[in-house]
């Protein structure tokens, strides 16, 4: 079990709307979102701008683990899991009160059949409150999330969020009036943790991956049909914006990171061109090769193969010429919920809001700006 320590810190005031009320202590939001592969807390305070994050813990527990053979949890996932979760509500525990939170559960939970007996230990044992949603309300968030990375001169975003367990891919537009909603999306019933049981060999055979390719390409099609992204894509009238593990290093590797940066990553664009040579670098690297690689790891070994044949399989749909790496989504797609939805409501997100311009990052190879 990952480890975590108790921060000190010191909870600063802050002024109210007018000069006659009282200061108030700021307040912490708190967002979970639970995996197929993993299990993520944050916790954050807002400021006038943006948020500032004050919390955080992750650990792969691969809940989904198995369930593309019965539907079912396993039951050593669920212990790995309900041990996770019992170290977030540790963690809340120690930043208590929460102003506001929300906890959501995804792919895995939505397919298991055991999902109501799960959330119930969930609760029994850690006293939190897991919300199952649905795919669409996954790529709500995720695009919620990924919100500050929009480019202000593009009006229309795709952006695929690579779960465990499914693969979102959302297709939003952004108003004169700097609202932002989604247009549609499609659910691809299958992601990283998910393939890796499905093709299950040390190292995935080309077969397996184009098949993967091959499928990921029928499912969209009718999404193509429908929406016509192809050509909005190649007038540069879409910008693409990718959230998920894979993504993220595939960031890293492109940046020949000595190890994982997150500020170096986020907000990262990576070309078409370079996307292929990443890709075929991970590739040639081996089985071994990525459980070695400081960007990959052991855990992470299987599962990036199978992200890579995902996001191979946009490119190669479209005619992508980049694409924006989010290390950001459902977690922080629910915080700004939180934050600037008080009465509870899911009002549409002003592109303005919570971040300004945001402007594009070159990086050498140690991953300094």
């Amino acid at each position: 079990m990952q480890k975590w320590r108790k921060k000190q810190i010191n909870i600063r005031p802050y002024e109210g709307k007018k000069n006659n009320e009282p200061l108030q202590e700021q307040r912490n939001y708190a967002a979970i979102d639970l995996g197929t592969n993993s299990c993520r807390l944050v916790i954050a305070t807002p400021t006038p701008s943006s948020f500032r994050i004050v919390e955080t813990f992750s650990k792969i527990t691969r809940l989904g683990e198995g369930i593309i053979k019965e539907n079912v949890l396993a039951r050593p996932a669920i212990k790995r899991t309900i041990a996770a979760l019992k170290v977030c509500s540790g963690v809340l525990a120690e930043y208590a009160p929460i102003y506001r939170c929300r906890y959501v559960a995804t792919a895995a939970c939505r397919r298991a059949v055991n999902c109501a007996e799960f959330i119930d230990a969930v609760k029994r044992e850690t006293g939190l409150n897991i919300e199952i949603i649905s795919s669409k309300e996954e790529s709500r968030l995720a695009v919620v999330g990924c919100i500050p990375l929009l480019n202000r001169t593009i009006k229309r975003a795709l952006v695929f969020d690579i779960g465990g367990g499914s693969t979102e891919i959302s297709l939003a537009r952004v108003t004169n009036s700097g609202n932002t909603f989604i247009e549609g999306f499609v659910s691809l019933p299958y992601g990283v943790v998910t393939i890796s049981e499905a093709f299950p060999q040390q190292d995935m055979t080309n077969l397996a991956y184009n098949t993967i390719i091959e499928r990921t390409h029928k499912i969209l099609q009718e999404f193509e049909d429908k929406y016509n992204i192809l050509e909005a894509i190649r007038n540069q009238e879409i910008q693409v914006i990718g959230t998920s593990g894979t993504v993220t290093v595939l960031g890293a590797v492109h940046l020949n990171l000595p190890r994982y940066n997150r500020s170096a990553v986020d907000g990262l664009s990576i070309s078409r061109s370079d996307i292929e040579r990443v890709i075929n670098r991970i590739k040639r690297l081996g089985d071994d090769g990525r459980k070695k690689h400081p960007c990959i790891g052991a855990q992470k070994a299987d599962l990036t193969m199978a992200g890579c044949a995902i996001i191979e399989a946009l490119c190669s749909f479209w005619p992508i010429s980049e694409i924006t790496v989010a290390d950001r989504g459902i977690r922080e797609g629910i915080l700004l919920d939180l934050m600037h939805n008080q009465n509870g409501g899911r009002k549409k997100h002003r592109r303005r809001t919570p971040f300004g311009k945001r402007r594009k990052k070159t990086y050498d190879k140690a991953g300094n700006e």
